[in-house]
């Protein structure tokens, strides 16, 4: 297909992230959430299908010919040339025990090819990020990014901290529900909580990568996590001047990686310390 243009793309995921924020704004105290399926460490709300659903038929009103891949399923061809990348409610668990601590994200996808990409190795996925929206409706938050161009927190230029020494650092983990997640994530942790100034468990990583790159936290780590949930926070904090460093599960579901999300400076220390 022809190359879409991005600014274009970039105001239709914003429309979409707001109209998927404003649901789960009004529905954030309800205390009738029908759960679709729940587990010891998960939880699926109907409202995550709404929401899904609600945001792909406003891309599909600008852009009919890209499909999405999403957490709530895909539609149209997840291998096709561009893609959305779509997590209608990162954060469910927070979100559904009334915790204002969940996101939309939205990313754009472009299948990788060394003609044009700005990347000189085929990216893990096989796709370069070309936009990013990672909205939270509870504090009105939008961070926003196109590739190539500064990334943006309501329309102000953001940039990751400065900071080096782990002793000074913030570092957000998160605990996917797969018990080898949580076996590879255990030692890390016990590790780093004496090395740093705070550990944050917060439950949403999306947020986690962009808290990064507007020099709120120094990284973010989780072993498995699916790219729905990371695609447009790692293009932020990438044109924040971050890091995303992230490696494909081949024997995970997938679509599935292990995460390293910094400002660049603290991740080359967790990394070598922790094998992580």
């Amino acid at each position: 297909m022809k190359s879409p243009s991005l600014p274009a793309i970039l105001r239709t995921a914003v429309d979409a992230a707001q109209l998927a924020g404003g649901l789960m704004r009004a529905n954030l105290t309800s205390t009738s959430k029908r759960i679709n399926e729940a587990s010891q460490h998960d939880i699926k709300l109907e409202l995550d299908v709404h929401c899904q659903k609600l945001i792909e038929k406003r891309l599909r009103k600008s852009f009919p010919a890209i499909p999405v891949l999403g957490e709530e399923g895909e539609t149209g061809d997840s291998q096709a040339d561009y893609r959305w990348v779509v997590d209608p409610i990162d954060g469910t668990v927070n979100f559904a025990y009334g915790i204002p601590h969940a996101c939309v994200s939205i990313a754009l996808d472009r299948r990788w090819d060394p003609a044009w990409s700005s990347t000189r190795s085929v990216p893990p996925s096989g796709y370069e990020t070309q936009v990013g929206v990672v909205y939270d409706p509870f504090s009105n938050e939008l961070w926003t990014a196109i590739r190539g161009k500064r990334a943006c927190l309501n329309g102000r230029t953001i940039r990751v901290s400065s900071r080096s020494r782990l002793e000074e650092s913030i570092v957000s983990m998160g605990f996917a529900k797969h018990p080898v997640s949580l076996d590879a994530m255990l030692p890390v942790f016990n590790g780093l909580v004496r090395e740093v100034r705070k550990m944050r468990i917060m439950g949403a990583a999306a947020l986690a990568m962009v808290y990064v790159a507007s020099g709120r936290l120094e990284a973010y780590l989780e072993h498995r996590v699916r790219w729905w949930d990371i695609a447009a926070g790692g293009l932020i904090l990438e044109c924040a001047g971050g890091e995303f460093s992230h490696v494909r599960i081949p024997e995970a579901a997938s679509h599935t990686y292990r995460v390293i999300a910094s400002n660049g400076h603290v991740n080359r220390k967790i990394s070598r310390r922790y094998k992580f």
